[in-house]
């Protein structure tokens, strides 16, 4: 059973940063793309990225490319979302996804069937 714990979130001024975790366990991570998605009160979810199953490739929404980078250590079956110049825009409940079948290439978004519980961000102006 996939079971995927975020951690990392909290409260903070604009222009400040953030590193998000997703602990991951319940089979074998290396081999499956992990992604990340936010849902901000009142709107849709929304994919902000995803990374593939080696690490080597990811992919980003626009509006946070060049502040956001997903990273990830199969060794330690994490992957990261450093998040940096944030905004109050990027306020949301953050969720880390784990890919459905293994070797994908992390972008696309309707291939995420796990999820974990969530971690609030907050970002003051």
């Amino acid at each position: 059973q996939v079971q995927l714990v975020e951690s990392g979130g909290g409260l903070v001024q604009a222009g400040g940063s953030l590193r998000l975790s997703c602990a991951a366990s319940g089979r074998t991570f290396s081999i499956y793309a992990m992604g990340w998605f936010r849902q901000a009160p009142g709107k849709e979810r929304e994919f902000v990225g995803g990374i593939n199953w080696s690490g080597r490739n990811s992919y980003y929404t626009d509006s946070v490319k060049g502040r956001f980078t997903i990273s990830r250590d199969n060794a330690k079956n994490t992957v990261y979302l450093q998040m940096n110049s944030l905004k109050p825009e990027d306020t949301a409940v953050y969720y880390c996804a784990e890919d459905n079948v293994p070797y994908g290439s992390g972008d696309h978004q309707e291939s995420y069937r796990y999820w974990g519980q969530g971690t609030q961000v907050t970002v003051s102006s």
